[in-house]
Order: C-alpha cells, then structure tokens, then sequence
C-alpha cells in the first residue's frame, strides 16, 4: 500500500506552504484520498508533481545565434 501524506508534509516534501497544497487539491490539479474529513495525499502523487516540474538545465556553453 502506498503511503499517505497529510496536507502539511506534502508541503514539506514541496519545500511549498500548506495553503498552497490547498488551493492546488481545490482547483483539482492534486488528487487527494479523502477519509471523512480527513485529507491525504498519496506519497506517489507528490514525486510525479517534483518529476513534472523538473526541467534539465541549459547547457551554458551553447548560446543561441539570432538573426534579425
């Protein structure tokens, strides 16, 4: 079974503020496991999120040629 996170340490994983992972579950851009009132968020919903946003860096010795 996966691992449930509470809405605070998401945020912590996120390096993010709680109301942030709020606003992310009311807008539905984070699915959530609800248990009564309880919110939790799966451990492996969170990791997709960090893989989502991560971008390679620009290799800095490449500089683009513009032509105007």
């Amino acid at each position: 079974m996966e691992r449930l996170l509470t809405v605070f340490q998401a945020a912590d994983a996120l390096a993010l503020k709680p109301a942030t992972i709020r606003k992310m579950i009311l807008q539905r851009r984070l699915p959530v496991v609800r248990i009564g009132r309880a919110v939790r968020i799966k451990e492996g919903d969170v990791e997709l999120i960090i893989k989502e946003g991560y971008r390679k860096a620009v290799d800095p010795t490449y500089l683009p040629h513009w032509e105007f």
